[in-house]
């Protein structure tokens, strides 16, 4: 199997489970606030936990290994993750979306449906994910990619799970929820096509590619997952989720790596 397939069969399985979390929704199943934040608490520290054990420390090995300097391959780290934070900090600014607590951030939507506000906001999370999982396996590395895939598609069920849930409470029916959400998630293999095309093809840009997907991540961490998990109360219970999160995370990095 060719590297490009299996850099978007990863990306497809793991934006697949946000279609499976928001299954529940389907059987008429509903989830308190409480396990709403626990659940993205623990998504967080997957998150958190790949962004450092699977993407940053490999891109410095990579980097240390071919520029032979840790001073050099410290700084392409440092450049890379600013440059994703940066780069999804843009997004998050230019284009017109709406979160489903926050409400609308970015430019004037203008006479755009409020569904696809949605849809972009979550789209924003969810294609740096897909390049995280793309990268993996571009770097020739199927125990890092397959680790990625099985951290990502953890995550991904509890944030199908919310977005669905919030589509109901926003009156939309059964189906509907949980079609949206599956199609949110869609979006990452489109991800991992372009970062496991770009690495393989490129094999300079690895390092940065792993590095830029890890700053990516972080920002839609801190900006958005975490604000929301402490924003009702639950903060204590939410960071429980995410050191669980982290840990199976890490767990799972070093013995599949």
């Amino acid at each position: 199997m060719s590297i490009l397939l299996m850099g978007f069969l990863g990306s497809l399985a793991a934006g697949l489970m946000t279609g499976v979390g928001a299954l529940p929704v389907l059987f008429g199943r509903n989830i308190t606030r409480y396990w709403n934040d626990v659940l993205l608490g623990f998504a967080a520290g997957v998150m958190l936990s790949a962004s450092f054990f699977s993407l940053i420390l490999p891109g410095i090995e990579a980097a240390t290994i071919r520029t032979g300097s840790e001073v050099i391959a410290a700084l392409i780290a440092v450049a890379g993750i600013v440059l994703g934070a940066a780069a999804i900090a843009l997004l998050n600014e230019s284009l017109p979306h709406e979160h489903f607590v926050e409400g609308r951030e970015g430019a004037d939507p203008g006479a755009m449906a409020r569904i696809w506000l949605f849809i972009i906001a979550i789209t924003i999370h969810n294609v740096p994910e897909g390049m995280a999982v793309g990268i993996g396996f571009g770097a020739g590395d199927v125990a890092l990619g397959l680790s990625l895939a099985i951290g990502i598609g953890l995550q991904n069920a509890p944030e199908g799970l919310a977005v669905a849930v919030a589509l109901r409470g926003l009156g939309y029916g059964r189906g509907r929820a949980v079609g949206i959400a599956l199609l949110t998630g869609l979006v990452e293999p489109l991800g991992g096509l372009v970062g496991v095309a770009a690495v393989s093809m490129a094999a300079p840009l690895l390092p940065w590619g792993l590095t830029f997907a890890a700053g990516a991540m972080l920002y839609v961490i801190s900006h958005e997952i975490i604000p929301e998990t402490h924003r009702h109360g639950h903060q204590n219970a939410a960071t429980a989720g995410l050191i669980i999160g982290l840990v199976l995370m890490m767990f799972l990095d070093v013995t599949l790596g």
